[in-house]
C-alpha cells in the first residue's frame, strides 16, 4: 500500500464475489482489494463445471428455485433461493457482454450442460475451466478501473471494531509487516475453508480465514455443520485429490464398482445424476460393501467427445498415466465446500455494521444443506453486486433472521486436557476422522476438546500466527455447531453433506435445526437456532 493511501473501500479476497463486488463499488470510491496469495488463487479458478442460470427455453427461474430448494434437503433460505436464481440470469449476461467466452451451441446460443439434481440443462461452461474464465474476465475489468487497488500476499489478521461497527483491516503484507486499513465498510469474500479437512479439492489458500475474522470480531457465523463433500474427487496414491466435475456424469459418465458395475440406483432413483450427498454416500457404502474401489467410467462414451468437452482434467489424468476417455478413473469423496458462514442478510450485511460478507464465506441460507451444483459462481456474482450496493447505504447491522432464536451454547465448548495440535496437518486429520463424512458424538466430542486447547483468542503477533489461529478456530467452529446440532442423538448418520439433518427422519424432533455461534468473549459463545 502507497505511504498516505486512503480508501473508502476494503474488500478481502479476490475471487468472483470479491471482484464483482469491486466492480461495483468503484464508482463510488477508492477500493482496496487484498488477496492472501497470487490474485487470480482463489476457489473460482478452481470451478470447473460452469455457473447455473435459467436462461434456457425449457427453464425458469422458478425451476431453478424448485432446484436449489431440493437439493439442500428443504433447509435453504427462501428470500435468499430467490434472489438468487432471479437476478442471476442478468449478471450472466453481464458477463457475456463483458467477453466471457462460454462453450456455444451452432446457433450461437450458449451451451448448456446438465449436472446432478437440476431437471434441466441450464449450466454454462467454458469447457472444463469455467471458474477460471470468469476470473480471468472479471480481473480484466478490475484491472481497467482506476479507483481499485490490488495487494496479493496480504494475510487479514484482524477486523478493526471500534465503537461498535466495522472500521477497518489489519493485515500482514508480502514483507510480514502489520499495516492498517481503515474504511466506511469492509467486506469479507474470502472463499471456503477445504483446507480444515485432510483430503480436500480446495486450493491451499482456501482456510476458512474469513470466518475466523468475523468469529473473532463479534459477528454471528452460522451453519458450519453444513459442509460438502464432492464425490468425485481423484483417488490415486500419490496424486493430489484433484476433482473430477460433476459434469462427466451430467454427460454420461458412469460410477462402477471394482468388478466393473454401474450401482448408483442401488441407492437413489437418480442413478448416477443424484444429489451429491447421496452420490458421495454411496460411494463410500459401495466401497465398502465390495471391498475394493470406486471409479467413473466415460469408455462408453466418444473419446473425441470426451477430450475436447474436459480437455483440463483430461490432460491432468494423462499427467498422471490415466485416459480420461477410456480408463477407470479411481474417484472418492474431499471436502468441497461450506454451504454455513458468516450470517448475512441477502444484501450481505452481518451482524456488524459496516461489515459485510459474500461468496462462499458467507451464509445467506441459499444452500440449505447441500448446494446445488453449479449455483456457487452465481452466488458469487449476485451477492457480490448487491453487497456493493449494500456498502454505498449507511452501515447497518443485518438482524437476526425470524425463523432464529438466541439458544444458551456454553455447553459446545468442551473442557479438556489434551493437548493442543501440533500442525495443521494433525487438525486437517482430526476434523477428516471426526467431523467429515459419517460422524458420531464421541468423535465430535473428542475434536472439540482438542480443538478448544488448540484455540488461540488472543491477536496474532505474525502471520504465521494468523494462519495458526485461522485453521483452528474454523474447525472448532465447525465442530462445535454439528456438536450441538446432534446432541439430540447418539449417533447422526448423514453422508455427504453431513448436516444436521438425517435424511428419511426430517420429522424428529431436533433434527431440522440449524446453528449459529457468537463472538468467542465472553468465554462461552452463545449460539442461535433455527426453528
Amino acid at each position: 500500500m502507497r505511504a498516505g493511501a486512503s480508501f473508502d473501500f476494503v474488500i478481502v479476497g479476490g475471487g468472483v464475489a470479491g471482484l464483482r463486488a469491486a466492480i461495483g463499488l468503484a464508482p463510488a470510491g477508492r477500493v482496496l482489494v487484498l488477496t492472501k496469495a497470487e490474485p487470480a488463487e482463489s476457489n473460482t479458478g478452481y470451478a470447473q463445471g460452469g455457473i447455473a442460470a435459467a436462461i434456457g427455453d425449457d427453464d425458469s427461474p422458478a425451476l431453478h428455485e424448485a432446484d436449489t430448494i431440493r437439493a439442500g434437503d428443504g433447509l435453504c433460505d427462501p428470500e435468499a433461493v430467490r434472489v438468487c436464481v432471479t437476478e442471476g440470469p442478468r449478471y450472466v449476461r453481464e458477463l457475456v457482454e463483458w467477453g466471457a467466452r462460454f462453450d456455444c451451441a451452432a446457433d450461437g446460443r450458449p451451451s448448456l450442460g446438465r449436472e446432478a439434481a437440476h431437471s434441466v440443462r441450464r449450466v454454462l461452461h467454458a469447457g472444463d475451466a469455467t471458474g477460471r474464465e470468469i476470473g480471468r474476465v472479471l480481473w480484466e475489468r478490475v484491472s481497467a478501473l482506476g479507483a481499485v487497488e490490488t495487494i496479493d500476499h496480504a494475510l487479514a489478521a484482524e477486523i478493526v471494531v471500534e465503537d461498535g461497527r466495522a472500521a477497518g483491516v489489519r493485515y500482514f503484507d508480502r514483507g510480514g509487516a502489520l499495516q492498517d486499513v481503515r474504511v466506511a465498510a469492509t467486506l469479507l469474500a474470502t472463499g471456503g475453508a477445504g483446507q480444515v479437512f485432510r483430503d480436500t479439492t480446495n486450493p491451499a489458500v482456501a482456510t476458512g480465514d474469513g470466518i475466523a475474522l468475523a468469529f473473532h470480531a463479534g459477528a454471528r457465523v452460522a451453519d458450519l455443520e453444513f459442509v460438502q463433500f464432492h464425490p468425485t474427487a481423484l483417488s490415486k496414491p500419490g496424486a493430489p485429490r484433484f476433482l473430477i466435475s460433476e459434469a462427466l456424469r451430467g454427460e454420461g459418465a458412469r460410477l462402477v464398482n471394482q468388478s466393473g458395475e454401474p450401482f448408483m440406483t442401488r441407492y437413489h432413483p437418480d442413478g448416477d445424476l443424484a444429489p451429491r450427498d447421496v452420490v458421495a454416500r454411496s460411494i463410500v457404502r459401495e466401497s465398502e460393501r465390495t471391498g475394493g474401489a470406486v471409479f467413473l467410467t466415460l469408455a462408453h462414451l466418444d473419446a473425441a467427445f470426451v477430450r475436447g468437452r474436459f480437455p483440463t482434467i483430461a490432460a491432468m489424468l494423462k499427467d498422471l498415466g490415466l485416459d480420461l476417455a477410456v480408463d477407470r478413473i479411481p474417484v472418492g469423496p474431499a471436502a468441497h465446500y461450506m454451504m454455513g458462514g458468516v450470517d448475512t442478510d441477502v444484501c450481505g450485511r452481518t451482524s456488524i455494521a459496516g461489515l459485510y460478507a459474500a461468496g462462499e464465506v458467507a451464509c445467506t441460507g441459499l444452500h440449505g444443506a447441500n448446494r446445488l451444483a453449479s449455483n456457487s459462481l452465481l452466488e458469487g456474482l449476485v451477492f457480490g453486486a448487491r453487497a456493493a450496493a449494500a456498502m454505498q447505504e449507511p452501515p447497518r447491522a443485518a438482524p437476526m433472521k425470524e425463523d432464529r432464536v438466541m439458544a444458551d451454547g456454553s455447553w459446545l465448548m468442551a473442557n479438556s486436557k489434551s493437548d493442543p495440535p501440533s500442525a495443521m496437518a494433525t487438525i486437517r486429520e482430526l476434523m477428516w476422522n471426526c467431523a467429515g463424512l459419517f460422524r458420531d458424538q464421541n468423535g465430535l466430542e473428542h475434536a472439540v476438546a482438542t480443538l478448544d486447547s488448540a484455540s488461540e483468542a488472543s491477536y496474532p503477533r505474525s502471520a504465521d500466527g494468523a494462519r495458526a489461529r485461522n485453521l483452528p478456530c474454523g474447525g472448532q467452529r465447525a465442530v462445535a455447531d454439528t456438536t450441538a446440532a446432534t446432541s439430540r442423538s447418539a449417533t447422526i448418520y448423514t453422508g455427504g453433506f453431513t448436516s444436521s439433518t438425517v435424511r428419511g427422519n426430517k420429522d424428529t424432533e431436533g433434527y431440522n435445526k440449524s446453528f449459529a455461534s457468537l463472538t468467542p468473549t465472553p468465554p462461552t459463545p452463545a449460539t442461535i437456532d433455527a426453528e
